[in-house]
């Protein structure tokens, strides 16, 4: 077991503050073992590239003993690895190297509900009267033997399932096989926190909390209100999912579970260094959430809500938008920015950006207030992959094909070099397809390239943390001259100028009163003209300190 020998008094407890953290799909890294899945062994040994990105921290999605019905995020142990992708001595190993590298470690924590095969599940179905009867979410039926609410699961059809053996109904969000446990009883919170304990004896830096929002449901069990269909939004789930009809007042985003994430952060207080990022799954009220749940310095550290995760690529007007209501909603939280993740269409493709583009949104988000996640393969470019349909894993793309996919098309295994069909993930066939369009990206390709993508995100990040007052300091007022989005950031004697034209076309820009000096030349910034002007190119930046 790794030990924590740093003397809390030399420990930075604000890292987090403006942090680089890199998510890795576990199955999907790396296969060190040749079945075809990635592991934990295959994680370790890819950390030097990892280091090499100039990374904070590492997110690893869940690893836990689990059927995989959702993948993991159907968990039936909290407190060990599943044997695909190894042991905890495996993960002590990753822990103690990823430090080695000066890496922190974070790990994806599924608090909402379990696998239907958990021991506490299959206690509490048994009857209504065992000692964990009220373990999880159980509801008689209306008189006419319908669910008791209108709720929805988010992988289609009721948010409810019959169990014949108690005669009653057990709430799931996600698949009938995903109960959700009931965090009204607290020793369900207490059973929850002691595996967070059990993690961050190992070592652990830090969690990403999957669906933060859906711990408690409403104890009245009032049905959801109707959404108008010009209302609706589908950041969260897609189009053609009935999910989106609803506004989701009483089977979600519940007050009650305050009170829960600050018992949480007082557990994670008790570590020198120990943070939380939380995902905040709501189309109507997700920046309002992430200010109630990042308030003040007792819940979680920061949250990320679907802005930058939905189908609308971010121009400069969207941009001043969402960090305006940052600004209004969540006043003195920490927002936690991605682009990509493991649940929703890679950037490149969902926006249709060239490799121009990719370069000037990598730019903005290192230079956004908050802190920053990056999804394995982010790096490369790598846009969604086409699965067909007999090649599909995803419970969900396979519920609702041909009009989604699914998720399996972003989930596709890392690309490390060009010289077989695989990518040099597994020496035998994945348990997804590697996309040919991928392999002329892979790493080793990329690597003995200087224009690569690879380095440019190498830079960014290298920028960002060379830069105090991009990784903690406040901003101005977002501004939008056109296609182009800027402002300041400030912290202590440091002042930076940022403005990145979102467009395929030159854009002019005033330049910032004052003496201010060219920086980011290395990203490609603009220098301002004989006129007083920045004229920028298509998708190029303009970076700026202002001189003290």
């Amino acid at each position: 077991m790794t030990e924590q020998t740093i003397d809390p008094k030399s420990v930075d407890k604000d890292w987090w503050r403006g942090a680089v953290i890199y998510q890795i799909y576990p199955r999907s890294y790396q296969d060190s073992n040749g079945d075809g899945i990635g592991d934990l062994n295959g994680i370790t040994g890819r950390l030097p590239h990892i280091a090499s990105l100039g990374v904070d921290a590492i997110w690893i999605s869940p690893f836990f003993t689990s059927p995989m019905k959702d993948f993991g995020y159907d968990v039936s142990d909290y407190c060990d690895v599943d044997p695909m992708f190894g042991t905890l001595s495996d993960f002590d190993v990753l822990v103690e190297t990823a430090h080695f590298y000066g890496i922190k470690v974070m790990i994806d924590l599924v608090l909402s509900h379990t696998s239907n095969e958990h021991p506490w599940f299959l206690e509490s179905k048994s009857s209504r009267d065992n000692p964990k009867a009220d373990w999880y979410v159980w509801a008689d039926p209306k008189p006419d033997g319908t669910p008791p609410t209108n709720w929805l699961s988010i992988f289609g059809g009721p948010g409810w399932q019959w169990h014949p053996g108690r005669e009653q109904y057990f709430q799931h969000n996600f698949l009938v096989e995903q109960p959700d446990l009931n965090l009204h009883n607290p020793e369900v919170q207490d059973a929850l926190l002691a595996s967070v304990r059990f993690w961050l004896d190992r070592g652990v830096d830090g969690f990403r909390l999957d669906t933060i929002n859906f711990y408690f449901h409403d104890l009245e069990l009032r049905d959801n209100p109707g959404l108008p269909p010009e209302e609706r939004d589908d950041s969260i789930a897609p189009k053609v999912n009935p999910y989106n009809h609803q506004l989701h007042l009483y089977d979600k985003n519940r007050p009650e579970n305050l009170a829960f994430l600050e018992r949480f952060r007082a557990l994670l207080d008790e570590y020198p260094a120990a943070t939380a990022v939380g995902e905040v799954g709501d189309a109507q009220k997700g920046l309002e959430i992430m200010g109630e749940y990042t308030a003040g310095d007792n819940r979680v550290h920061m949250c990320y809500s679907f802005e930058f995760l939905s189908n609308h690529r971010p121009s400069a007007e969207r941009v001043v938008n969402v960090m305006e209501m940052v600004d209004e909603k969540v006043p003195d939280g920490w927002a936690c920015w991605a682009y990509s993740n493991h649940d929703v269409v890679r950037h490149p493709t969902r926006w249709d950006l060239p490799p121009a583009a990719s370069r000037a949104m990598n730019t903005l988000m290192m230079c956004l207030r908050g802190s920053v996640c990056i999804y394995q393969g982010e790096e490369l470019g790598l846009g969604e992959a086409d699965v067909p349909f007999e090649d599909l894993q995803d419970p969900y793309g396979i519920e609702f094909w041909p009009e989604f996919k699914g998720r399996d098309g972003c989930r596709t295994p890392m690309v490390w070099d060009n010289s077989s069909q695989n990518g040099g993930f597994s020496a035998e066939r994945p348990w997804l397809p590697v996309s040919h369009q991928h392999l002329p990206l892979a790493v080793s390709e990329q690597e003995n390239d200087p224009g690569a993508l690879l380095h440019h995100y190498r830079r960014t990040i290298g920028f960002r943390h060379a830069h105090k007052a991009l990784k903690k300091g406040a901003h101005s007022k977002v501004a939008a001259t056109g296609s182009v989005v800027h402002f300041t950031r400030t912290h202590e004697d440091e002042t930076i100028f940022v403005a990145v034209n979102l467009s395929g076309e030159p854009a002019t820009l005033d330049a910032p009163a004052g003496e201010w000096h060219q920086i980011g030349q290395e990203l490609g910034s603009a220098a301002p003209g004989w006129d007083g002007k920045l004229h920028l190119g298509p998708w190029q930046p303009a970076l700026a300190l202002k001189a003290q």
